[in-house]
């Protein structure tokens, strides 16, 4: 019998046929694979040119001259919540101008995108506070922001000898045992503990999961929408949010009671909230700062999503503002069209 056929002569037959399903290998496979890797290439390389625009913390101020003539001292600082971009921050403060601007001028905290740095946060309000000549201040903690809204309080007490006069809590966990997805809280922490960037084009398949998972907290609009938002080019960097959630992983309340003078705190929060346990993370509040609290029982029942969102639902925060602000800030009078703010 004849031999198996022969190949030309120095070709050894196992190259032939790893050759052969080389070629059977699926075109769509391989276009797919180098697809990803060019989107995870430049998204590595958008990244990069994110950050090194907003290398810096800033204060994001809002325009209004109404505002700035009758408050010449006086500012609300809106610290913004975890994945808030700079953009859906001012978005935030127009959302609430209606019932912020009648007591202040508005500004927001843009992080910097090589990570949340909370001594550069609270050097960016001090050159803020020596610019403006301000002398009155409140804050509005977004999300965790209240977390950081309540440390700079202590800190530019402490530190600085200025008392912050009101801290709004908007669904603010006091505790990561607060927060209520904490396999992914966990994981997150862990991959920065051992230096693992996320991409953001990962971030954002994450974020469409985590929010259709919870769709009935949100309109499929705003799925879409929250989820191209960490797909943007100003989109926070990785490396912010995962500074951000090592923060709330290390957040220790007890630091901070009884260190905040005679700040007056609010928190208001919704039971539907799949995000931050409202009861407990109320409980907490009360529990831990008493002394400060004045309110904590309003709820932004209506709110959708019901997790922190003035900047969807803003008919129900500006509603439940005029309810809490005059208890704590008293609206002032117009006296010829100027004043200055209340305190």
């Amino acid at each position: 019998m004849p031999g198996p056929p022969e190949g030309p002569p120095g070709i050894d037959l196992s190259l032939l046929r790893s050759a052969r399903r080389v070629r059977s290998f699926s075109r769509r496979a391989f276009l797919g694979g180098a697809t990803a890797s060019a989107l995870l290439a430049a998204d590595t390389f958008v990244t990069r040119e994110v950050q090194s625009r907003r290398r810096q913390t800033v204060l994001l101020e809002v325009a209004d001259d109404d505002a700035r003539q009758r408050f010449p001292g006086t500012s609300w600082i809106l610290f913004p919540g975890y994945k808030t971009s700079w953009e859906e921050a001012r978005i935030i403060l127009a959302s609430l101008h209606s019932s912020l601007a009648e007591r202040g001028q508005l500004a927001a905290v843009g992080y910097s995108n090589t990570g949340l740095d909370i001594d550069e946060v609270l050097d960016t309000l001090r050159v803020y506070v020596r610019q403006k000549r301000l002398r009155t201040l409140y804050f509005y903690g977004h999300s965790f922001g209240g977390m950081v809204a309540v440390e700079a309080a202590s800190r530019l007490l402490a530190e600085d000898g200025l008392q912050v006069q009101v801290i709004l809590l908007d669904s603010t966990p006091a505790s990561k045992f607060d927060v209520l997805d904490q396999t992914w809280f966990d994981s997150v922490v862990y991959l920065y503990d051992i230096g693992i960037r996320i991409p953001s084009v990962v971030r954002g398949g994450y974020e469409f999961g985590e929010r259709a998972i919870h769709k009935n907290e949100r309109t499929w609009t705003q799925i879409l929408n929250q989820t191209l938002e960490q797909l943007s080019p100003l989109a926070p960097s990785s490396v912010l949010i995962q500074t951000e959630s090592q923060y709330i992983y290390d957040w220790d309340a007890t630091r901070f009671g009884g260190a905040l003078g005679t700040a007056q705190m609010a928190f208001f929060g919704n039971p539907g909230d799949q995000t931050v346990a409202y009861a407990s993370a109320r409980s907490r509040w009360e529990r831990l700062f008493a002394p400060n609290l004045v309110s904590s029982d309003l709820q932004t029942v209506g709110a959708f999503p019901a997790h922190a969102s003035p900047q969807w639902s803003g008919i129900v925060y500006n509603r439940l503002l005029s309810q809490i602000l005059p208890q704590l800030l008293p609206l002032p009078r117009r006296i010829g069209g100027g004043g200055g703010g209340p305190g």
